[in-house]
Protein backbone atom coordinates (compact mmCIF):
# COMPACT_ATOMS: atom_id res chain seq x y z
CA UNK A 1 0.00 0.00 0.00
CA UNK A 2 1.32 3.43 -0.95
CA UNK A 3 2.27 5.81 1.85
CA UNK A 4 -0.09 8.82 2.00
CA UNK A 5 1.44 12.28 1.96
CA UNK A 6 -0.54 15.25 3.29
CA UNK A 7 -0.50 18.23 0.92
CA UNK A 8 -0.54 21.69 2.50
CA UNK A 9 -0.94 24.59 0.06
CA UNK A 10 0.15 28.05 1.14
CA UNK A 11 -0.24 29.89 -2.19
CA UNK A 12 -2.84 32.22 -0.67
CA UNK A 13 -0.58 33.18 2.23
CA UNK A 14 3.13 32.58 1.60
CA UNK A 15 2.64 32.73 -2.17
CA UNK A 16 1.15 36.22 -2.05
CA UNK A 17 4.35 37.51 -0.45
CA UNK A 18 6.02 37.11 -3.84
CA UNK A 19 6.88 40.25 -5.75
CA UNK A 20 4.16 41.09 -8.32
CA UNK A 21 1.65 38.62 -6.83
CA UNK A 22 -1.47 40.36 -5.55
CA UNK A 23 -4.74 38.45 -5.21
CA UNK A 24 -8.13 39.94 -4.46
CA UNK A 25 -10.55 38.27 -2.05
CA UNK A 26 -12.50 36.92 -5.03
CA UNK A 27 -9.28 35.58 -6.58
CA UNK A 28 -8.42 33.77 -3.36
CA UNK A 29 -11.88 32.22 -3.15
CA UNK A 30 -11.71 30.97 -6.73
CA UNK A 31 -8.24 29.49 -6.20
CA UNK A 32 -9.44 27.84 -2.99
CA UNK A 33 -12.25 26.14 -4.86
CA UNK A 34 -9.85 24.83 -7.52
CA UNK A 35 -7.40 23.56 -4.90
CA UNK A 36 -10.22 21.71 -3.14
CA UNK A 37 -11.36 20.19 -6.44
CA UNK A 38 -7.77 19.17 -7.17
CA UNK A 39 -7.47 17.29 -3.89
CA UNK A 40 -5.24 19.45 -1.66
CA UNK A 41 -5.60 18.38 2.00
CA UNK A 42 -4.95 21.76 3.69
CA UNK A 43 -5.40 25.23 2.22
CA UNK A 44 -3.80 28.06 4.18
CA UNK A 45 -5.96 31.08 3.45
CA UNK A 46 -3.95 33.82 5.10
CA UNK A 47 -3.19 35.56 8.39
CA UNK A 48 -6.51 36.91 9.72
CA UNK A 49 -4.85 39.03 12.37
CA UNK A 50 -2.56 40.86 9.96
CA UNK A 51 -4.78 42.63 7.40
CA UNK A 52 -8.43 43.35 6.51
CA UNK A 53 -8.26 41.44 3.19
CA UNK A 54 -7.45 38.13 4.87
CA UNK A 55 -10.15 38.67 7.48
CA UNK A 56 -12.66 39.39 4.71
CA UNK A 57 -11.56 36.20 2.96
CA UNK A 58 -12.16 34.07 6.05
CA UNK A 59 -15.54 35.73 6.68
CA UNK A 60 -16.66 34.72 3.20
CA UNK A 61 -15.01 31.31 3.01
CA UNK A 62 -16.54 30.05 6.26
CA UNK A 63 -19.94 30.03 4.52
CA UNK A 64 -18.73 27.60 1.87
CA UNK A 65 -18.49 23.84 2.02
CA UNK A 66 -15.56 21.90 0.65
CA UNK A 67 -15.46 18.36 -0.66
CA UNK A 68 -12.02 17.50 0.63
CA UNK A 69 -9.77 20.32 1.83
CA UNK A 70 -9.52 21.76 5.32
CA UNK A 71 -9.18 25.53 5.54
CA UNK A 72 -6.29 26.80 7.67
CA UNK A 73 -5.88 30.17 9.40
CA UNK A 74 -2.28 31.22 10.01
CA UNK A 75 -0.67 33.19 12.79
CA UNK A 76 2.04 33.25 15.43
CA UNK A 77 2.37 32.05 18.99
CA UNK A 78 1.09 34.47 21.65
CA UNK A 79 2.94 37.70 22.26
CA UNK A 80 5.44 37.68 25.09
CA UNK A 81 3.38 40.17 27.12
CA UNK A 82 -0.07 38.59 26.58
CA UNK A 83 -1.99 35.65 27.98
CA UNK A 84 -3.28 33.18 25.39
CA UNK A 85 -6.91 34.11 26.08
CA UNK A 86 -6.09 37.80 25.70
CA UNK A 87 -3.83 37.63 22.65
CA UNK A 88 -5.34 39.43 19.60
CA UNK A 89 -3.49 37.21 17.12
CA UNK A 90 -4.77 33.95 18.64
CA UNK A 91 -8.28 35.38 18.95
CA UNK A 92 -8.27 36.40 15.29
CA UNK A 93 -7.21 32.87 14.33
CA UNK A 94 -10.11 31.42 16.31
CA UNK A 95 -12.59 33.96 14.85
CA UNK A 96 -11.70 32.69 11.36
CA UNK A 97 -13.49 29.46 12.40
CA UNK A 98 -11.28 27.15 10.35
CA UNK A 99 -11.05 23.48 11.36
CA UNK A 100 -7.25 23.64 11.30
CA UNK A 101 -4.82 26.37 12.29
CA UNK A 102 -1.11 26.88 11.65
CA UNK A 103 1.05 28.88 14.05
CA UNK A 104 4.76 29.54 13.91
CA UNK A 105 7.25 29.83 16.72
CA UNK A 106 10.95 30.51 17.04
CA UNK A 107 13.47 27.66 16.78
CA UNK A 108 16.60 29.73 16.32
CA UNK A 109 18.19 31.35 19.38
CA UNK A 110 19.25 34.28 17.19
CA UNK A 111 15.55 35.20 16.83
CA UNK A 112 14.69 34.38 20.43
CA UNK A 113 17.37 36.72 21.77
CA UNK A 114 17.44 39.48 19.13
CA UNK A 115 13.90 39.57 17.71
CA UNK A 116 11.76 38.55 20.70
CA UNK A 117 14.33 39.57 23.33
CA UNK A 118 13.20 36.90 25.76
CA UNK A 119 14.82 33.95 27.51
CA UNK A 120 15.09 30.48 26.04
CA UNK A 121 12.61 29.16 28.60
CA UNK A 122 10.08 31.92 27.98
CA UNK A 123 10.14 31.11 24.24
CA UNK A 124 9.32 27.49 25.06
CA UNK A 125 6.37 28.72 27.14
CA UNK A 126 5.05 30.79 24.21
CA UNK A 127 5.09 27.69 22.01
CA UNK A 128 3.60 25.22 24.48
CA UNK A 129 0.87 27.48 25.82
CA UNK A 130 -0.24 28.64 22.35
CA UNK A 131 -0.51 25.11 20.96
CA UNK A 132 -2.29 23.85 24.05
CA UNK A 133 -4.77 26.74 24.00
CA UNK A 134 -5.72 26.25 20.34
CA UNK A 135 -6.11 22.51 20.90
CA UNK A 136 -8.44 23.23 23.82
CA UNK A 137 -10.64 25.16 21.39
CA UNK A 138 -11.06 22.07 19.20
CA UNK A 139 -8.68 23.04 16.43
CA UNK A 140 -6.31 20.78 14.55
CA UNK A 141 -2.95 22.46 15.17
CA UNK A 142 -0.07 22.53 12.68
CA UNK A 143 3.02 23.96 14.33
CA UNK A 144 5.56 25.63 12.02
CA UNK A 145 9.06 25.55 13.52
CA UNK A 146 10.32 28.74 11.85
CA UNK A 147 13.99 28.86 10.84
CA UNK A 148 14.31 25.34 12.21
CA UNK A 149 17.30 24.24 10.14
CA UNK A 150 19.29 27.40 10.87
CA UNK A 151 18.37 27.00 14.52
CA UNK A 152 19.48 23.37 14.49
CA UNK A 153 22.85 24.28 12.95
CA UNK A 154 23.31 26.88 15.69
CA UNK A 155 22.06 24.82 18.66
CA UNK A 156 20.55 21.42 17.78
CA UNK A 157 19.41 20.58 21.30
CA UNK A 158 17.38 23.78 21.66
CA UNK A 159 15.88 23.60 18.17
CA UNK A 160 14.69 20.06 18.83
CA UNK A 161 13.40 21.08 22.26
CA UNK A 162 11.06 23.65 20.64
CA UNK A 163 9.56 20.85 18.52
CA UNK A 164 9.23 18.53 21.51
CA UNK A 165 7.37 21.22 23.46
CA UNK A 166 4.93 21.72 20.58
CA UNK A 167 4.38 17.97 20.24
CA UNK A 168 3.87 17.52 24.00
CA UNK A 169 1.31 20.36 23.97
CA UNK A 170 -0.74 18.43 21.40
CA UNK A 171 0.39 19.68 17.98
CA UNK A 172 -1.01 17.37 15.30
CA UNK A 173 1.91 18.09 12.96
CA UNK A 174 5.29 19.69 13.59
CA UNK A 175 6.63 21.31 10.43
CA UNK A 176 10.37 21.85 9.98
CA UNK A 177 10.87 25.12 8.11
CA UNK A 178 13.90 26.02 6.00
CA UNK A 179 12.76 29.62 6.14
CA UNK A 180 15.90 31.15 4.61
CA UNK A 181 16.14 28.40 1.98
CA UNK A 182 19.85 27.89 2.54
CA UNK A 183 20.13 24.29 3.72
CA UNK A 184 21.99 21.81 1.54
CA UNK A 185 20.04 18.63 0.79
CA UNK A 186 22.57 16.21 2.29
CA UNK A 187 22.59 18.17 5.56
CA UNK A 188 18.80 18.46 5.59
CA UNK A 189 18.41 14.67 5.39
CA UNK A 190 20.68 14.20 8.42
CA UNK A 191 18.76 16.78 10.43
CA UNK A 192 15.32 15.36 9.58
CA UNK A 193 16.44 11.86 10.56
CA UNK A 194 17.68 13.19 13.92
CA UNK A 195 14.39 14.98 14.60
CA UNK A 196 12.32 11.91 13.72
CA UNK A 197 14.27 9.92 16.32
CA UNK A 198 13.63 12.51 19.04
CA UNK A 199 10.21 14.14 18.40
CA UNK A 200 7.02 12.15 18.93
CA UNK A 201 4.78 13.77 16.29
CA UNK A 202 3.98 13.68 12.59
CA UNK A 203 6.61 15.73 10.83
CA UNK A 204 6.22 18.10 7.92
CA UNK A 205 8.58 20.05 5.67
CA UNK A 206 8.32 23.69 4.58
CA UNK A 207 11.15 24.60 2.17
CA UNK A 208 12.09 27.81 0.39
CA UNK A 209 14.01 28.00 -2.86
CA UNK A 210 16.79 30.49 -2.17
CA UNK A 211 19.45 27.91 -3.04
CA UNK A 212 17.42 26.37 -5.86
CA UNK A 213 16.79 23.32 -3.66
CA UNK A 214 13.21 23.85 -2.46
CA UNK A 215 11.80 20.88 -4.36
CA UNK A 216 14.83 18.62 -3.82
CA UNK A 217 14.83 19.31 -0.09
CA UNK A 218 11.11 18.59 0.14
CA UNK A 219 11.41 15.28 -1.71
CA UNK A 220 14.34 14.14 0.40
CA UNK A 221 12.61 15.20 3.61
CA UNK A 222 9.74 12.88 2.63
CA UNK A 223 12.22 10.10 1.92
CA UNK A 224 13.68 10.71 5.39
CA UNK A 225 10.26 10.37 7.02
CA UNK A 226 8.20 13.57 6.72
CA UNK A 227 4.58 12.90 5.77
CA UNK A 228 3.23 16.46 5.55
CA UNK A 229 4.41 18.72 2.70
CA UNK A 230 4.09 22.50 2.33
CA UNK A 231 4.39 24.37 -0.96
CA UNK A 232 2.76 26.77 -3.39
CA UNK A 233 1.37 26.48 -6.90
CA UNK A 234 4.04 27.56 -9.41
CA UNK A 235 6.49 28.06 -6.54
CA UNK A 236 5.24 31.58 -5.77
CA UNK A 237 6.71 33.04 -2.60
CA UNK A 238 8.92 35.69 -1.09
CA UNK A 239 12.42 36.23 -2.51
CA UNK A 240 13.14 33.15 -4.68
CA UNK A 241 9.83 31.48 -3.87
CA UNK A 242 8.55 28.46 -2.00
CA UNK A 243 8.91 24.81 -2.92
CA UNK A 244 6.79 24.27 -6.01
CA UNK A 245 3.88 21.86 -5.56
CA UNK A 246 3.59 21.52 -9.34
CA UNK A 247 6.98 19.78 -9.27
CA UNK A 248 6.71 18.11 -5.86
CA UNK A 249 3.39 16.32 -6.44
CA UNK A 250 4.21 14.52 -9.73
CA UNK A 251 7.67 13.57 -8.48
CA UNK A 252 6.27 12.09 -5.28
CA UNK A 253 3.35 10.31 -6.92
CA UNK A 254 4.64 9.24 -10.33
CA UNK A 255 8.32 8.67 -9.64
CA UNK A 256 8.65 7.93 -5.93
CA UNK A 257 5.54 5.83 -5.35
CA UNK A 258 3.79 7.95 -2.71
CA UNK A 259 0.07 8.74 -2.71
CA UNK A 260 -0.72 12.46 -2.79
CA UNK A 261 -4.10 12.52 -4.54
CA UNK A 262 -6.14 10.36 -6.95
CA UNK A 263 -4.45 9.72 -10.30
CA UNK A 264 -7.43 11.24 -12.12
CA UNK A 265 -6.97 14.46 -10.15
CA UNK A 266 -3.30 14.60 -11.13
CA UNK A 267 -4.44 15.26 -14.71
CA UNK A 268 -5.71 18.67 -13.52
CA UNK A 269 -2.22 19.80 -12.49
CA UNK A 270 -1.29 21.73 -15.64
CA UNK A 271 -4.63 23.52 -15.92
CA UNK A 272 -4.46 24.41 -12.20
CA UNK A 273 -0.99 25.90 -12.66
CA UNK A 274 -2.17 28.04 -15.58
CA UNK A 275 -5.32 29.03 -13.68
CA UNK A 276 -3.33 30.38 -10.74
CA UNK A 277 -0.95 32.23 -13.09
CA UNK A 278 -3.92 33.81 -14.82
CA UNK A 279 -5.55 35.02 -11.59
CA UNK A 280 -2.19 36.31 -10.37
CA UNK A 281 -1.96 38.21 -13.70
CA UNK A 282 1.46 36.73 -14.42
CA UNK A 283 2.78 35.04 -17.55
CA UNK A 284 2.95 31.32 -16.89
CA UNK A 285 6.62 30.20 -16.85
CA UNK A 286 7.21 28.51 -20.20
CA UNK A 287 10.05 26.26 -19.07
CA UNK A 288 8.62 25.13 -15.73
CA UNK A 289 9.08 21.36 -15.28
CA UNK A 290 5.94 19.26 -15.78
CA UNK A 291 3.45 22.13 -16.31
CA UNK A 292 5.30 24.57 -18.58
CA UNK A 293 4.33 24.90 -22.22
CA UNK A 294 7.86 23.84 -23.19
CA UNK A 295 8.09 20.94 -20.72
CA UNK A 296 7.35 18.41 -23.46
CA UNK A 297 8.27 20.49 -26.52
CA UNK A 298 10.74 19.09 -29.07
CA UNK A 299 12.69 21.17 -31.58
CA UNK A 300 15.76 19.30 -32.85
CA UNK A 301 15.04 17.12 -35.89
CA UNK A 302 16.78 14.05 -34.44
CA UNK A 303 14.78 14.39 -31.22
CA UNK A 304 11.51 14.66 -33.11
CA UNK A 305 12.30 11.68 -35.29
CA UNK A 306 12.94 9.59 -32.16
CA UNK A 307 9.87 10.88 -30.31
CA UNK A 308 7.66 9.96 -33.25
CA UNK A 309 8.88 6.38 -32.91
CA UNK A 310 8.71 6.22 -29.12
CA UNK A 311 7.99 9.23 -26.88
CA UNK A 312 10.06 7.70 -24.07
CA UNK A 313 13.24 8.45 -26.02
CA UNK A 314 13.08 12.12 -24.98
CA UNK A 315 10.26 12.36 -22.40
CA UNK A 316 10.71 11.38 -18.76
CA UNK A 317 6.96 10.79 -18.23
CA UNK A 318 3.80 10.68 -20.32
CA UNK A 319 2.64 14.35 -20.28
CA UNK A 320 -1.02 13.33 -20.24
CA UNK A 321 -0.54 12.05 -16.68
CA UNK A 322 -0.35 15.64 -15.45
CA UNK A 323 -2.60 17.21 -18.09
CA UNK A 324 0.14 18.55 -20.35
CA UNK A 325 0.73 17.75 -24.03
CA UNK A 326 3.59 16.84 -26.30
CA UNK A 327 4.52 19.60 -28.75
CA UNK A 328 6.82 19.70 -31.75
CA UNK A 329 8.31 23.03 -32.77
CA UNK A 330 9.22 24.16 -36.27
CA UNK A 331 12.40 26.20 -36.54
CA UNK A 332 15.77 26.44 -38.26
CA UNK A 333 16.62 23.18 -36.47
CA UNK A 334 13.64 21.48 -38.08
CA UNK A 335 13.90 18.43 -40.24
CA UNK A 336 11.38 16.42 -42.20
CA UNK A 337 10.08 14.82 -39.00
CA UNK A 338 9.24 18.21 -37.43
CA UNK A 339 7.27 19.35 -40.45
CA UNK A 340 5.33 16.09 -40.76
CA UNK A 341 4.56 16.02 -37.04
CA UNK A 342 3.46 19.66 -36.92
CA UNK A 343 1.36 19.23 -40.07
CA UNK A 344 -0.40 16.26 -38.48
CA UNK A 345 -0.97 18.26 -35.29
CA UNK A 346 -2.59 21.03 -37.34
CA UNK A 347 -4.64 18.53 -39.40
CA UNK A 348 -2.71 19.30 -42.58
CA UNK A 349 -2.67 16.31 -44.90
CA UNK A 350 0.72 16.09 -46.65
CA UNK A 351 0.34 12.56 -48.01
CA UNK A 352 -0.08 13.87 -51.56
CA UNK A 353 2.67 16.48 -51.14
CA UNK A 354 5.58 14.53 -49.66
CA UNK A 355 7.78 15.74 -52.50
CA UNK A 356 7.18 19.30 -51.24
CA UNK A 357 8.39 18.62 -47.69
CA UNK A 358 12.14 19.24 -48.38
CA UNK A 359 11.26 22.62 -49.93
CA UNK A 360 9.11 23.49 -46.92
CA UNK A 361 11.99 22.62 -44.58
CA UNK A 362 14.41 24.80 -46.56
CA UNK A 363 11.95 27.69 -46.65
CA UNK A 364 11.49 27.44 -42.88
CA UNK A 365 15.24 27.56 -42.33
CA UNK A 366 15.61 30.53 -44.68
CA UNK A 367 12.85 32.50 -42.98
CA UNK A 368 14.08 31.73 -39.47
CA UNK A 369 17.54 32.87 -40.52
CA UNK A 370 15.89 36.17 -41.40
CA UNK A 371 14.37 36.36 -37.92
CA UNK A 372 11.01 34.61 -38.24
CA UNK A 373 9.85 32.28 -35.47
CA UNK A 374 7.06 29.83 -36.11
CA UNK A 375 7.09 28.31 -32.61
CA UNK A 376 4.89 31.17 -31.43
CA UNK A 377 3.14 31.76 -34.77
CA UNK A 378 1.69 28.44 -35.87
CA UNK A 379 -0.94 30.12 -38.05
CA UNK A 380 1.77 31.68 -40.21
CA UNK A 381 3.35 28.22 -40.49
CA UNK A 382 0.04 26.72 -41.60
CA UNK A 383 -0.37 29.41 -44.27
CA UNK A 384 3.18 28.79 -45.47
CA UNK A 385 2.54 25.05 -45.85
CA UNK A 386 -0.73 25.57 -47.69
CA UNK A 387 0.79 28.11 -50.06
CA UNK A 388 3.55 25.62 -50.93
CA UNK A 389 1.30 22.59 -51.36
CA UNK A 390 -2.40 22.98 -52.06
CA UNK A 391 -2.56 25.91 -54.41
CA UNK A 392 -3.65 28.42 -51.78
CA UNK A 393 -5.07 31.55 -53.37
CA UNK A 394 -4.71 34.90 -51.63
CA UNK A 395 -7.97 36.55 -50.65
CA UNK A 396 -6.68 39.94 -51.77
CA UNK A 397 -3.76 41.45 -53.66
CA UNK A 398 -1.81 44.37 -52.25
CA UNK A 399 -1.16 47.31 -54.55
CA UNK A 400 0.17 49.68 -51.92
CA UNK A 401 -0.01 51.08 -48.41
CA UNK A 402 0.88 54.48 -47.02
CA UNK A 403 1.12 55.53 -43.37
CA UNK A 404 1.21 59.15 -42.20
CA UNK A 405 1.97 60.32 -38.67
CA UNK A 406 1.33 63.95 -37.80
CA UNK A 407 2.44 65.55 -34.54
CA UNK A 408 1.70 69.12 -33.56
CA UNK A 409 3.36 70.67 -30.54
CA UNK A 410 0.37 70.66 -28.18
CA UNK A 411 -1.60 67.73 -29.59
CA UNK A 412 -1.47 63.95 -29.48
CA UNK A 413 0.07 62.27 -32.55
CA UNK A 414 -2.36 61.51 -35.38
CA UNK A 415 -1.96 58.36 -37.49
CA UNK A 416 -3.57 57.74 -40.86
CA UNK A 417 -3.20 54.73 -43.16
CA UNK A 418 -4.14 54.35 -46.80
CA UNK A 419 -4.56 50.90 -48.35
CA UNK A 420 -4.92 49.98 -52.04
CA UNK A 421 -6.04 46.40 -52.75
CA UNK A 422 -7.53 44.25 -55.46
CA UNK A 423 -10.22 41.77 -54.43
CA UNK A 424 -11.64 39.54 -57.14
CA UNK A 425 -10.28 41.96 -59.73
CA UNK A 426 -11.96 44.94 -58.08
CA UNK A 427 -9.77 47.74 -56.80
CA UNK A 428 -10.39 49.12 -53.32
CA UNK A 429 -8.76 52.31 -52.06
CA UNK A 430 -9.51 53.17 -48.43
CA UNK A 431 -8.12 55.27 -45.63
CA UNK A 432 -8.58 55.23 -41.86
CA UNK A 433 -7.23 56.89 -38.75
CA UNK A 434 -6.07 55.07 -35.64
CA UNK A 435 -4.44 55.59 -32.25
CA UNK A 436 -1.18 54.44 -33.84
CA UNK A 437 0.12 53.40 -37.27
CA UNK A 438 -0.65 49.70 -36.81
CA UNK A 439 -4.16 50.41 -35.55
CA UNK A 440 -4.71 52.71 -38.54
CA UNK A 441 -3.48 49.99 -40.94
CA UNK A 442 -5.75 47.44 -39.31
CA UNK A 443 -8.77 49.71 -39.67
CA UNK A 444 -7.98 50.64 -43.30
CA UNK A 445 -7.51 46.97 -44.26
CA UNK A 446 -10.79 45.96 -42.65
CA UNK A 447 -12.56 48.85 -44.34
CA UNK A 448 -11.28 47.67 -47.73
CA UNK A 449 -12.30 44.03 -47.16
CA UNK A 450 -15.56 44.19 -45.24
CA UNK A 451 -17.73 44.56 -48.37
CA UNK A 452 -16.28 41.35 -49.81
CA UNK A 453 -15.84 39.46 -46.53
CA UNK A 454 -18.39 40.68 -43.95
CA UNK A 455 -17.22 38.02 -41.47
CA UNK A 456 -14.05 40.05 -40.89
CA UNK A 457 -16.00 42.09 -38.34
CA UNK A 458 -15.98 38.98 -36.11
CA UNK A 459 -12.20 39.14 -35.52
CA UNK A 460 -9.98 41.53 -33.60
CA UNK A 461 -6.32 41.89 -32.61
CA UNK A 462 -5.92 40.85 -28.96
CA UNK A 463 -2.16 41.32 -28.50
CA UNK A 464 0.77 42.91 -30.33
CA UNK A 465 4.44 42.32 -29.47
CA UNK A 466 7.61 43.77 -30.99
CA UNK A 467 11.06 42.23 -30.49
CA UNK A 468 14.30 43.88 -31.64
CA UNK A 469 16.48 41.17 -33.20
CA UNK A 470 19.84 42.89 -33.61
CA UNK A 471 19.96 45.71 -31.08
CA UNK A 472 23.52 46.66 -32.06
CA UNK A 473 22.08 48.17 -35.25
CA UNK A 474 20.16 50.68 -33.13
CA UNK A 475 17.33 52.34 -35.07
CA UNK A 476 18.22 50.33 -38.19
CA UNK A 477 17.69 47.04 -36.33
CA UNK A 478 15.45 44.30 -37.66
CA UNK A 479 12.26 43.74 -35.68
CA UNK A 480 9.93 40.80 -35.31
CA UNK A 481 6.23 41.45 -34.77
CA UNK A 482 3.94 38.83 -33.25
CA UNK A 483 0.20 39.42 -33.49
CA UNK A 484 -2.34 37.45 -31.49
CA UNK A 485 -5.86 37.59 -32.92
CA UNK A 486 -9.18 36.21 -31.73
CA UNK A 487 -12.85 36.16 -32.60
CA UNK A 488 -15.14 38.34 -30.52
CA UNK A 489 -17.03 35.21 -29.44
CA UNK A 490 -13.78 33.75 -28.08
CA UNK A 491 -14.11 30.44 -29.96
CA UNK A 492 -10.98 30.95 -32.07
CA UNK A 493 -7.49 32.33 -31.38
CA UNK A 494 -4.44 32.39 -33.64
CA UNK A 495 -0.96 33.95 -33.88
CA UNK A 496 1.05 35.29 -36.82
CA UNK A 497 4.49 36.78 -37.40
CA UNK A 498 6.22 39.37 -39.58
CA UNK A 499 9.88 40.46 -39.81
CA UNK A 500 11.52 43.50 -41.37
CA UNK A 501 13.92 46.37 -40.67
CA UNK A 502 10.82 48.55 -41.02
CA UNK A 503 8.40 48.12 -38.12
CA UNK A 504 5.43 49.10 -40.30
CA UNK A 505 6.35 46.46 -42.89
CA UNK A 506 6.84 43.79 -40.20
CA UNK A 507 3.48 44.70 -38.68
CA UNK A 508 1.79 44.63 -42.09
CA UNK A 509 3.11 41.14 -42.84
CA UNK A 510 1.85 39.79 -39.52
CA UNK A 511 -1.46 41.60 -40.00
CA UNK A 512 -1.99 40.22 -43.52
CA UNK A 513 -1.27 36.69 -42.28
CA UNK A 514 -3.74 37.19 -39.44
CA UNK A 515 -6.55 38.30 -41.75
CA UNK A 516 -5.71 35.67 -44.38
CA UNK A 517 -5.72 32.88 -41.81
CA UNK A 518 -9.11 33.95 -40.48
CA UNK A 519 -10.64 34.18 -43.95
CA UNK A 520 -9.16 30.77 -44.84
CA UNK A 521 -10.76 29.22 -41.76
CA UNK A 522 -14.13 30.85 -42.53
CA UNK A 523 -13.90 29.65 -46.13
CA UNK A 524 -13.14 26.08 -45.03
CA UNK A 525 -16.11 26.07 -42.67
CA UNK A 526 -18.36 27.35 -45.46
CA UNK A 527 -17.18 24.57 -47.79
CA UNK A 528 -17.74 21.90 -45.13
CA UNK A 529 -21.27 23.19 -44.48
CA UNK A 530 -22.10 22.91 -48.17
Amino acid sequence: MKKKIQLFDTTLRDGTQAEQVNLSVDDKIRITERLDEFGIDYIEGGWPGSNPKDMAFFNQIKRRKFNHAKMVAFGSTRRKDRRVDDDPNLQAILEAETPAVAIFGKSWLLHVKKALKISEQDNLKLIGESVEYLKSKGREVIYDAEHFFDGYKDNPDYAIKTCQVAADAGADVVVLCDTNGGTMTSRLIQIVEDVIAKVNALLGIHAHNDSGLGVANTLMAVEAGCVHVHGTINGYGERCGNANLCEIIPNLQIKMGYECLPDENLKQLTSLAYYVSELANLAHPTHMPFVGRSAFAHKGGIHVSAVMKDAKTYEHINPTLIGNTQRVLVSDLAGRSNVLYKAKELNLDLKNYEDKVPAIVEQLKTLENEGYVFEAAESSFELLVKKMTSGFEDFFELEGIRVLIEKNENEEPRSEATVRLKVNGIQEHTAAEGVGPVNALDRALRKALVTFYPAIEEMHLSDYKVRVLNAEEATEAKVRVLILSATKSGDMEWSTVGVSENIIEASWRALVDSVSYFLMRKSEKSIHKK
